[in-house]
């Protein structure tokens, strides 16, 4: 395991912290204004459960949303796909992506991943990158304490390491949705939270020219998108969006002479 980066707590969250100390004080020293003090409190964890909510928000710690300028420059757009792999969708998107010459992270859970060792093995063998998208993917995630996400982050990334002979950079949070005690865990890690620049919405949409519209919407160098080869939407005619999206899109940036890449090893 690569050395940890020290933490150091956001602006914000430092500025949470004197908040929530000069609103203790007054309640101690001016029992009176309880009601203030009170209202203080709770409008400042308010704004802290609020940042955890928004996944492109950088206000509990650094989050990639976008490309370095380095890969923008050179025309680069990430792909990642989360949620697998999946046993009848995951081959299919290698086979398009391998058509294509095209590259992707593929945001793994270390469970599905257990399961399915050989799927991780063609993945790796594609040229793609295997990221961390925890070892559960459990929906109450955001409610974590520092133990639990050390062990949610940490188990999938022993089991994605093993399986894959790579160690993940990067991970993403089910939804985007974390809490403050992620942010340490992933310095104690060496990882990065990363999140995107455009999402289609393709676990809840089957309506693959919906998600399509989505994804492809002011589209340029430097964007992430996110795409999904597990827990995906079905078309009409059963069959994951993914599979209908993903064709089109690759398309659509040779057309506009942009690189579909995996994301960066060091994104700095």
């Amino acid at each position: 395991m690569k050395p940890s980066r020290s933490w150091r707590p956001s602006p914000f969250l430092l500025l949470s912290v004197l908040i929530h100390a000069g609103a203790l004080a007054l309640w101690y020293f001016h029992p009176a204004t309880w009601p203030w003090a009170l209202g203080i409190l709770l409008t400042s964890h308010a704004s802290v459960v609020a940042a955890g909510l928004l996944p492109r928000s950088r206000l509990l710690g650094p989050n990639l949303t976008r490309l370095p300028a380095a890969s923008r420059a050179r025309g680069e757009v990430a792909l990642t796909i989360d949620d697998g792999p999946d046993p009848e969708v995951t081959p299919r998107v290698l086979e398009i992506l391998a058509r294509h010459g095209a590259r992707a992270s593929f945001f793994c859970i270390g469970e599905r991943a257990a399961a399915h060792p050989e799927l991780i093995r063609a993945i790796v063998a594609g040229g793609h990158r295997i990221e961390n998208h925890g070892q559960h993917h459990r929906k109450h995630a955001s409610f974590y304490g520092p133990g639990a996400w050390l062990h949610e982050v940490g188990e999938a990334q022993a089991t994605l390491a093993r399986l894959s002979g790579q160690l993940p950079c990067h991970f993403r949070a089910l939804a985007g949705l974390r809490n403050p005690f992620l942010d340490p865990v992933l310095r104690r890690l060496d990882m990065r939270l990363a999140s995107w620049t455009r999402r289609g919405y393709d676990t809840r949409s089957g309506d693959a020219d919906c998600v399509f519209a989505r994804l492809t919407r002011q589209l340029a160098a430097g964007d992430i998108l996110l795409l999904h080869d597990g827990n995906a939407a079905r078309t009409a005619t059963g069959e994951a969006v993914i599979l209908a999206v993903l064709p089109r899109l690759l398309e659509l940036l040779a057309a506009r002479q942009l690189t579909p890449v995996s994301l960066p090893v060091d994104p700095s």
